[in-house]
């Protein structure tokens, strides 16, 4: 099939070694000018096991998001793309917004050469514009971000603090604005193809939920700081593994169950109506 066809590996495979090659050319280059500036060698050894270390978590993400998009995408196309740049939100609102133009969904597993092509364009061209924009854009941008969470305050300690905590909040506002439409997604959304919301959306997106303040709560009580950055990887895998447990021992008339879907006439119909 086309989407995992040996041309779809071999683009990939060169494209991850040459990342790697990138990666690995910095590397030596990053250690040969801390030689030069005195830096002990333990301390670099150091930074570098620890960077590899807190890039673990990072890792598991991507695996989770490529796991997500490889039913409709095949496994190659989201390993390339998260090999050089990109996340679960954008990855798959991408992909979602491309698809439901062409009138289908993500859930499709049976894309068109056209429908796969277009897909591929909309998430390499997205993620291409901060490359350009912002080495040109990000400094005017960085100052007018400043003065409009600059606040009022004289000292400067307090103010730049203000910055900070304004900036921590607009950042977290629009990663909630995110959530929030892929939530109203699970539980109202019905797509062209036919996928429709129901009681398994709703369990998995309950399950990844709980999973999420549970161990959020777990690593503020127990101050478990090294474990913050898998909380989101765990909760995705945690999900996962309770929908596959739901399937095998709840009934097929509940986990089959939906409550808005497209009849035969193409129309929206909610049960019960």
């Amino acid at each position: 099939m086309f989407k995992n066809s040996a041309i779809m590996y071999g683009l990939a495979i060169f494209i991850v070694l040459f990342v790697t090659a990138q990666s690995l050319f910095f590397m030596i280059k990053a250690w040969k000018r801390g030689k030069e500036l005195g830096i002990d060698s333990a301390k670099m050894k150091q930074t570098a096991i620890s960077s590899a270390l807190f890039s673990i978590a990072p890792a598991i993400s991507i695996l989770a998001t490529v796991l997500v998009l490889a039913s409709a995408l095949g496994f190659v196309l989201p390993w390339i793309r998260l090999s050089v740049i990109g996340n679960l939100a954008y990855e798959t609102v991408a992909a979602e917004a491309a698809l439901e133009a062409m009138g289908t969904s993500i859930s499709n597993t049976n894309l068109t050469e056209t429908e796969f092509s277009t897909v591929a364009w909309a998430m390499t061209i997205g993620s291409c514009f901060p490359l350009v924009l912002l080495p040109i854009l990000c400094k005017k941008i960085h100052k007018a971000f400043n003065k409009v969470i600059g606040g009022a305050e004289e000292n400067g300690e307090k103010k730049k603090n203000s910055k900070n905590a304004l900036g921590d909040i607009l950042g977290a506002a629009a990663f909630i604005g995110i959530m929030a439409a892929f939530i109203s997604r699970s539980i109202m959304g019905v797509q062209k193809d036919g996928a429709s919301a129901g009681f398994m959306t709703v369990a998995v997106l309950l399950s990844a939920m709980i999973f999420t303040v549970a161990l959020d709560l777990l690593c503020k009580k127990k101050n478990l700081t090294k474990l913050e950055p898998f909380v989101l990887p765990i909760a995705m895998f945690g999900a996962m593994g309770i929908a596959v447990l739901l399937m095998q021992v709840l009934p097929g008339e509940l986990t089959g169950f939906v409550w808005r879907y497209y009849n035969e006439n193409g129309d929206i119909v909610w049960r019960g109506r």
